[in-house]
């Protein structure tokens, strides 16, 4: 079985006991800073290993509670796959309470426990008015029926059974994607004596290996991944899931900020236009207004921008979902589905959150005609979603299809008989778009490969599509470069590939030396000179000697005799036909020097080269014609 990696969050009311009950299953202290100390609060996220055996890993992350640190507790909760709601039994549901519950249900976290802690300080009586109060606060939401565990992190009560809950729990659930393109949005930057610049995160798909080239997003910034650590510990890799820090190189401190994302795959968008369905929470203290200012948290960013509705000018009081977008001041990055939380900046509240419906949003007419147009694409076609998971992933077998889009096979098969989608291999489907975007990389490619050696016939297939293999499958690329030489567009020598118009050639500014060098071989014949010395003679420079040697020789022009000596191609073929004509079924040397004239100085090489060409075969002091 493939192991599974997933992160928890701590989240409730400031000072109800998370980092306590953090450091009570995990046996670390998460408050790191000197002020959290002091002051005995979170500030920053704080992180922790809690379990690990051959099928999971779980790590904690424990979110500050007080509302002047929100922007970190939704930075810490955007990655988690199970919270724990930490509610205080000597205080009950506080404001930070209702305000984190808000904020899982927009994030769509739905795994959840609730733990009453502190339950040493009460009796059993009040406990169990706690839980009714919780339980009144919980219903209606995806917590309603979540389990409860009474704890207390100082006697250890409940500490196990808690633990045993967490671990049972996330055994029944499926990891993240760990096969998509890898995307972690960084939440904290620093820097290691000796090491350099250092991200952490929570990686919340695909996975990256240590020497993995990398990109800063949406600063473009190409960086690579030096070292990984799991929890302090090195890893070739981290998948999603995990708490990972990643060492980097190529880049500064300075450069980097918390809400960047770490990628692997150019195809993730950058945008400042979204088009969004969200929901407000249930008591909104101030009225929303068209055009407003708001701040935008999504991943570990934190953006300013203004929401646009279509429909309405104001809002105050709504239970349903509301069609909109949001223009934003900064670029981030993020994808269809990708989801978020939207807060006032001035007075600070949560407004509501939500999700991503498309990333690339235009600029639309106000009016019922575009709220039908957003809902379209907010349902999205069967089509549409194989479309956007053809492009994500690349290509996918049939069955990896219906599991990613959660269609039927007989509603999928009705689509891919359109020419929108290629099926190759017998058994992998991509989209031809994708098809013709590589053709079309790869035939840049080549141009400017022939444009840099002219001379060459073409480049060798493997270190064509090196730069391509971590972006797209090797079968996939395989497949584009043989339909490419089905369609004519390229060609193939053994290993070498080339553009199907492309002929070798001498650079036009060497042209008129290079037939000069020619002339004067031709000129001499049998009895040339070192061949180094035509080239010297005729300007020609050492960097280009080389693939010119080949190229002559490829095209026939020259035959190289040894190292050493060379003849023009012509010279060399009327010398065999010479010696041909001039002996019988055998010869000796002493036979051709006397038919070509030849000093032994020539006379061997040339021989040797009849031999090595298979025109002759030698035994003993004779050769003998093939």
């Amino acid at each position: 079985m493939e192991k599974r990696y997933f992160t928890i969050g701590m989240a409730g009311h400031i000072d109800h006991g998370k980092t306590s009950l953090t450091k009570a299953l995990t046996n670390v202290d998460t408050d790191r800073l000197k002020e959290e100390k002091e002051r005995q609060i979170s500030i920053e996220l704080g992180f922790a290993p809690l379990y690990e055996d051959k099928e999971i890993q779980i790590s904690v992350i424990d979110v500050p509670g007080h509302e002047r640190f929100i922007r970190q507790m939704i930075a810490g909760v955007a990655g988690i796959d199970l919270v724990v709601l930490v509610v205080a039994a000597d205080e009950g549901v506080m404001p930070q309470t209702r305000e984190h519950l808000e904020i899982l249900k927009f994030l769509g976290v739905q795994n959840g426990i609730i733990a009453i802690t502190k339950i040493d300080r009460v009796d059993e009586e009040f406990v169990e008015l706690v839980k009714d109060d919780i339980l009144e606060e919980l219903t209606g939401t995806v917590f309603e029926d979540v389990p409860f565990v009474m704890v207390d992190s100082l006697s250890k009560k409940g500490i196990e059974d808690i633990k045993d809950l967490i671990i049972r729990t996330l055994k029944e659930r499926e990891m993240r994607d760990a096969k998509g393109a890898f995307r972690l949005p960084i939440d904290q930057v620093f820097t290691v004596k000796g090491q350099g610049t250092v991200v952490r995160g929570t990686v919340y798909e695909g996975t990256v290996e240590e020497g993995q080239a990398l990109k800063i997003m949406p600063k473009g910034l190409e960086v690579r991944a030096r070292q990984i650590q799991v929890h302090h510990h090195p890893a070739q890799k981290a998948y999603a899931g995990q708490r990972t820090a990643i060492n980097l190189s190529g880049v500064s401190k300075e450069d980097l900020e918390r809400g960047d994302v770490l990628v692997t795959s150019e195809h993730f968008i950058v945008t400042k236009t979204l088009d969004v369905a969200i929901r407000v929470v249930e008591e909104l203290e101030h009225m929303v207004k068209q055009r407003m200012p708001i701040k935008l948290h999504i991943g570990t960013a934190e953006v300013m921008g203004r929401i646009v509705f279509f429909d309405r000018n104001e809002l105050k009081e709504e239970n349903g979902e509301i069609l909109c977008q949001l223009r934003l001041e900064e670029e981030i990055l993020t994808k269809r589905g990708d989801r978020f939380i939207l807060r006032r900046p001035s007075p600070q509240e949560t407004i509501g959150g939500g999700w991503i419906i498309d990333p690339r949003g235009n600029k639309y007419r106000f009016g019922n005609e575009t709220i039908e147009e957003l809902e379209k694409k907010k349902e999205g076609s069967p089509k549409e979603r194989m479309i956007a998971a053809l492009f994500e992933a690349k290509s996918l077998p049939l069955n990896e299809l219906i599991k990613r889009i959660a269609l039927d096979e007989a509603t999928l098969t009705e689509f891919l008989d359109d020419t929108d989608f290629v099926l190759y291999n017998g058994k992998e489907y991509t989209l031809q778009t994708l098809v013709d975007s590589v053709e079309e990389d790869i035939y840049d490619r080549l141009q400017e490969y022939h444009q840099l050696n002219s001379m060459k016939i073409g480049l060798n297939k493997a270190e064509l599509l090196q730069s391509m293999v971590k972006r797209f499958p090797k079968s996939l690329l395989d497949f584009v470069v043989e339909n490419g030489i089905a369609n004519g567009a390229f060609n193939r020598r053994e290993q070498f590939v080339f553009l199907a118009d492309f002929q070798p050639h001498v650079p036009k500014s060497w042209q008129k030396r290079a037939e000069n060098m020619l002339e004067e071989l031709k000129k001499d014949g049998m009895k040339v000179k070192y061949y180094k010395d035509y080239f010297a003679g005729s300007g020609i420079p050492d960097h280009l000697e080389a693939d010119l040697r080949r190229f002559l020789e490829d095209d026939g022009r020259v035959v190289h005799l040894d190292d050493q000596f060379a003849y023009l191609g012509e010279v060399f073929k009327g010398a065999v036909e010479k010696l041909r004509n001039g002996t019988g079924a055998e010869f000796e040397v002493g036979d051709a020097k006397e038919i070509l004239d030849l000093s032994r100085k020539y006379m061997i090489p040339f021989l040797e080269k009849l031999d090595a060409l298979k025109l002759t075969k030698r035994f003993e002091n004779k050769r003998v014609w093939q």
